[in-house]
């Protein structure tokens, strides 16, 4: 169960990679915060397409068919970051990056599940959730300090990163996996095109999207214009303060998993939403008040709020879904909260080059966190009645 999770750190920790290196790469080639946040989506885009169909292969024809595909594309990806000298180069990346984290994030973190010992599957789902922010959390630390102490910044961690996902590929080869679920669909069935959990399980599934969709967008900000933000604030486009920024929100959304792991699930989405408002309140405050201290402040509690509802919502999934359906429903879960979290940041970049990066943060924290408190509202009382 354990090196199941590999395959999603190695995949995740691609996908915040680039993070630190965006000041550097819009120095070298040249763009504006609206073009960053486009990258970004790009990356959404091929993450959100895939997990539309991701979910629902590895259900019905195993998670090794779908997580093979993923990583090799992961190490496509990594090439041309190693290359990339244009914008439309570091846009294939990120496209590609986001299909290879699609493929992994919906059969790996299923794999984790059906590793899982008997009787564990909360234990599962804890790992499964874990392993997502674990690898987001490393990603950026990685680049951080390799592209800060050593030369060729745009390189260097890139190179470690094929050696991570071939690691990866060397433990999926290896792993005791079904090849199938039962009552996964048959072979000539047409797959769903949206991903979503079976009819008794929707709402499951909508409670965990309210509360883990803005929580996801919170930390989406961080990842897109957080280190622009950042180098605005200090004045200085030091990677490993960057990086170290990124690092620190995932650390938090990975550690506070654990501290509320024994907590009952509506317990975990307040949690979730009361932290993600206050690190909207925080991030206002940082860019009003021009602070570095609130801007940590704001990711420290971006990246609780994320980890609270996402255990929350996929632990829900895990207890509940039948596993011949569980790589569809998660897949749901984190394409609805990443489409919010691709919508959102791009919106944010285009307002913020023309009003300023102080009055499109400040827009953007008002809007996610009324979307937090209004999916709290909504989530908590039927989460107490089905505790009750």
């Amino acid at each position: 169960m354990w090196l199941a999770a590999w395959p999603v750190v190695a995949a995740m920790a691609l996908s915040n990679e680039p993070a630190p290196l965006y000041v550097l790469w819009q120095e070298r080639i040249g763009f504006s915060a609206a073009t960053l946040t486009l990258i970004y989506a790009g990356y959404i885009a091929g993450l959100v397409l895939t997990l539309s169909l991701a979910g629902s292969l590895a259900d019905r024809y195993g998670r090794r068919p779908v997580l093979l595909p993923g990583l090799l594309l992961g190490l496509a990806a990594t090439a041309l970051f190693i290359t990339a000298d244009s914008v439309a180069v570091l846009g294939a990346a990120r496209v590609l990056s986001g299909v290879s984290v699609g493929a992994v994030l919906s059969a790996g973190m299923a794999a984790v599940s059906d590793l899982a010992p008997e009787g564990e599957r909360k234990l599962g789902g804890l790992i499964a959730s874990t392993s997502m922010v674990a690898g987001a959390a490393l990603g950026p630390l990685l680049t951080g300090v390799l592209s800060q102490t050593l030369p060729h910044p745009t390189v260097t961690v890139f190179v470690l990163q094929l050696v991570l996902l071939l690691i990866a590929v060397l433990l999926v080869l290896r792993m005791p996996l079904p090849r199938g679920a039962a009552g996964a669909g048959r072979p000539g069935e047409r797959l769903p095109l949206i991903p979503s959990a079976p009819r008794a399980h929707r709402r499951d599934l909508l409670a965990g999207l309210a509360v883990f969709a803005p929580a996801i967008t919170a930390t989406g900000f961080v990842l897109s214009l957080g280190p622009s933000l950042l180098a605005q604030l200090l004045r200085t486009d030091n990677r490993l303060i960057s990086g170290g920024l990124v690092f620190v929100l995932f650390a938090a959304a990975t550690g506070i998993q654990f501290a509320v792991r024994r907590q009952q699930v509506p317990v975990q989405f307040a949690l979730g939403a009361t932290l993600t408002v206050a690190g909207m309140a925080a991030l206002i405050s940082a860019v009003v008040l021009t602070s570095v201290a609130l801007l940590l402040a704001a990711a420290v509690l971006a990246g609780f709020g994320q980890g609270a509802a996402q255990l929350a919502g996929l632990s829900t999934l895990a207890a509940s879904v039948p596993a011949a359906r569980l790589g569809e429903a998660n897949a749901a879960l984190t394409a609805g909260g990443y489409l919010m979290a691709g919508t959102l940041p791009v919106a944010d970049g285009y307002l913020s080059d023309a009003a300023g990066l102080t009055t499109g943060t400040t827009v953007f924290g008002i809007v996610v966190a009324a979307l937090a408190a209004a999916g709290a509202l909504t989530v908590l009382p039927r989460s107490r009645d089905q505790a009750s």
